[in-house]
This record gives structure tokens, sequence and C-alpha cells, in this order.
């Protein structure tokens, strides 16, 4: 299985604050995202971290990493460190990644992309990195406007604080199904079909 998630900041105080996150401090939030990967994960799975995993010193960061679940690789966001020891834990850092889920493809960034490969065929951008801020909500504007206008834009926020992700990796059925891109596609089809020409 194949799970998604981003920004879990483990060890990160102000964080709690900055997302609203319910937790009384960083050792709670810590917890509680240990056991919510380790519910779902198995050694067999793949997680796909789109970035700002740990704000922990290194030795802290390790202690966790070792904790959770699967095969972990990152997408590393603006706050990774990736050059110390912690870089060993990682089944592999990258920068952006596409792959298949299921016969579905999927593109990875930690920041938003609105426009991105094989976006008008099909594919799913996953991104974190805008939290739940004024940023996220532009983004989903800005991909309302897209969609309205004929455009496909499948992109998903994966950072745990969406109230879709509730502290938790996600599969990708489980993100698709908390978007109603259907109707969006029936719109496309719609207006696709109006375009083509009678007789």
């Amino acid at each position: 299985m194949i799970y998604y998630i981003s920004d879990n900041h483990f060890g990160h105080k102000n964080v709690i604050r900055f997302d609203n996150r319910p937790f009384a401090d960083t050792t709670l939030m810590d917890e509680v995202l240990i056991h919510n990967w380790n519910e779902r994960v198995t050694e067999e799975d793949t997680v796909y971290i789109l970035g700002d995993c740990f704000w922990k010193n290194e030795e802290g960061s390790v202690n966790i990493i070792k904790r959770l679940n699967g095969k972990k690789i990152l997408i590393q966001g603006n706050h990774d460190r990736v050059h110390g020891k912690l870089r060993f834990h990682y089944d592999e850092i990258l920068k952006y990644e596409e792959i298949v889920d299921n016969g579905r493809r999927v593109v990875m960034s930690h920041y938003p992309m609105l426009f991105y490969n094989a976006q008008h065929y099909g594919a799913i951008m996953l991104y974190g990195h805008v939290h739940n801020t004024r940023e996220w909500k532009y983004v989903e504007k800005w991909k309302q406007e897209l969609w309205d206008d004929g455009i496909p834009c499948k992109i998903i926020n994966v950072g745990v604080m969406m109230t879709y992700m509730n502290y938790t990796p996600r599969t990708l059925d489980e993100l698709l199904a908390a978007y109603d891109f259907p109707e969006f596609e029936k719109k496309r089809k719609e207006m696709i079909e109006s375009d083509i020409p009678n007789g």
C-alpha cells in the first residue's frame, strides 16, 4: 500500500499554535503522529512524506523515524535537514517525484503547482507547505477558477493538519474521496462537448 503525508513537524512547538493543532505540547503531538502512522502503515507499505517531517534536533529526529513503520520516501521541504545521520533512515530523498499509484499518475512536490505534468490527462498533484493558511485558501480559489475555465486541476494538500488527513497518512483513494473531483470532470466534459461542432 502507498500512503501520503506532509508537514508532520515533529517536535515543533510553534506549529501547534500556527496550525491550531489539538495538542497540549510536542510530546503529545509526536506520540499521536507516531501512533496514527503505525496504526495504518505496515513494514511492507511505502509512505511518501511531502516535506517538513521534523523540527527536532538530529538525535530526536532519528529516534522518531526509527519508530515509524514502512519504507519512507522524503520529498524534501524547506525545513528538512538531509545532510546528517537522519538521511540514512529515509529510503530515498528527492526534490520532486512522479509515480503511478494503482493506474493513476501522481505528481509530488512540497510546494503546490497549479500547472503540472499530465494534468490534462488525469494526473493528481499532491503537495504540502502552505498548511491551512491563507496561502492554502488562495490555492483552493485558483484551483476552482481553473476548473471553471475548463482546465483540470487535481491538486490536494496532504498536510497533516487538514481535516481529511487528521494527522494520519492517507491513501490516494482517501484523498480523492475528500474532493468533489467527479463534478469537476463532468463540467469539463460538458465544456469540451459544447466546443465540438455538430454534423
